[in-house]
């Protein structure tokens, strides 16, 4: 498949998602931009949030997951539906009894000013860097697929990207996002059967087959409880997960918006819980796409590919889809799904970015009716600005100076769990002023502690469990600093 070929189908796919944002965005108002006006279809939510929690990251590297961990990831998916249910129980009634906008609206409510800026502060932490990062990964296969041949600099690819997510944004917001994220969640989905399927054929075997082959079986082991310093032990796996589903959909100003589109409590409820199963069984097909490279590239030969001389297993998956001569389909399925994965997580990024600083810091629901939507706009261009500078400087590090950055932006979500679990589960009131010193050490804490040397700590391997610890410490903090 030739670049130009690739070239016209990402601009064929951008024009159908600026299609219907010209459909979504015909009223452009603030009103529409950061709730939809409460009118989101809870099934069209439910089933586009399912693209929006993973990204073009995660397409190509959980079934890279697969020859390492075997099937151990699915720990943590099941920890992930518990932790959807805690949302569903708890923090929807809370979000949608107090009507707020941006959910770190709360902490205002029930802590004061300073913990309410600073769950927003590290909320946008996280996102513009964990966006920046998928997006530059994405960024950095797609000038290697396509762009490169084009002679298209690296810096150009980017800033078309985040243009083209503008385009179709920028007036409709949240509206246009429920929608075409349900399109991409839907391309996404379908490359992967596909690519399941084709795959398949390859090795004359069908689905049902594959799942009861010697192969499978010996690649598909799910639970892990032999070795607790172990990344894959369970209880580390699905104790994480569901703390990871809490903070990172619960407390996450990006997924909590789209639940906040819909009508009522009740319909956001029935679209967590819908949006629960249905994670369940997609990552299901993911290991199992994972497990079905591994094998194809066994028993024919593949290598796994090698960059700068460190075995990249999540590269196995492009490349038997685009060079190892398995037809066209595979090949337009693997781009469509890569890019329906990775914009469908950046274009909702920019929207609840644009949110989250237009409400929590300017304040703008505060301002004059005719003040608001011309500041939206700015920040919205500020925001798209501020991505294309962050992925271009990620491109200027070192690969490893990249990742520990990235590394520590997913320690941004502990005080937000503590805050607010401390919120909801305590009566107590702090001295809100000294809420950001709280959060602040208990990432610096966090990090030293999983930076311990082996000497100190042994074999233990930290994973997801970090997450509830950091949590732990800001609680802890947080119950030294309370009012009497």
């Amino acid at each position: 498949m030739q670049s130009y070929h690739i070239f016209l189908l990402i601009i064929a796919y951008f024009l159908v998602l600026i299609t219907i944002a010209y459909f979504t965005g015909k009223e452009d108002s603030n009103e529409v931009f950061f709730k939809a006006k409460r009118n989101s279809p809870w099934y069209l939510v439910a089933f586009g949030m399912i693209g929006a929690s993973l990204s073009g990251v995660t397409f190509i590297s959980v079934p890279g997951m697969v020859n390492g961990q075997q099937f151990a990831y699915m720990q943590g998916v099941f920890g992930f539906f518990f932790g959807y249910l805690i949302i569903v129980f708890i923090l929807l009634p809370l979000y949608y009894k107090l009507n707020i906008t941006s959910i770190y609206q709360y902490l205002e409510q029930r802590f004061g000013k300073t913990s309410y800026k600073t769950g927003a502060f590290f909320f946008l932490l996280s996102r513009v860097t964990g966006a920046s990062f998928r997006l530059f990964l994405v960024s950095i296969a797609m000038q290697y697929i396509v762009f490169e041949e084009l002679g298209v600099p690296f810096e150009i690819t980017v800033i078309l990207s985040i243009l083209l997510i503008w385009i179709y944004t920028f007036r409709g917001g949240i509206k246009t996002i429920v929608w075409t994220d349900t399109l991409q969640t839907l391309a996404m989905l379908i490359a992967v059967g596909f690519s399941i399927y084709l795959i398949n054929e390859q090795l004359d075997w069908t689905f049902v087959e594959f799942l009861y082959s010697e192969e499978f079986t010996m690649k598909g082991q799910i639970f892990f409880f032999d070795d607790i310093n172990a990344k894959t032990y369970f209880w580390k796996y699905f104790i994480g997960g569901i703390f990871i589903a809490v903070a990172m959909t619960g407390l996450d100003q990006d997924m909590m918006q789209k639940n906040l589109t819909c009508k009522n409590n009740k319909e956001a409820q029935k679209n967590m819980i819908t949006m629960a199963i249905l994670i369940v069984i997609v990552n299901f097909f993911f290991l199992s796409l994972g497990a079905l490279l591994f094998i194809y590239s066994e028993k024919i030969g593949v290598s796994i590919p090698i960059v700068d001389g460190i075995t990249r297993t999540d590269l196995l998956f492009p490349e038997i889809a685009m060079n190892q001569n398995l037809g066209t389909g595979l090949a337009v399925t693997f781009i469509i799904g890569l890019i329906a994965a990775a914009y469908s997580s950046a274009d909702s990024a920019l929207t609840s970015l644009t949110t989250s600083f237009s409400v929590d810091f300017l304040e703008i629901e505060k301002k004059p009716i005719e003040q608001q939507k011309p500041l939206r706009r700015k920040v919205h261009i500020g925001v798209s600005i501020l991505l294309i500078l962050v992925v271009i400087l990620f491109n200027s590090l070192e690969g490893n100076v990249v990742g520990n950055l990235f590394k520590f932006a997913t320690f941004t979500y502990g005080p937000l769990l503590g805050l607010f679990t401390f919120g909801i589960f305590t009566k107590h009131p702090i001295k809100d002023k000294y809420a950001w010193i709280v959060a602040l050490l208990s990432i610096t804490i966090s990090f030293i502690i999983t930076s311990l040397p082996e000497r100190i700590i042994g074999t233990y391997q930290f994973h997801w469990e970090i997450l509830p610890l950091n949590g732990l410490i800001t609680f802890i903090g947080l119950y030294l600093i309370k009012r009497k």
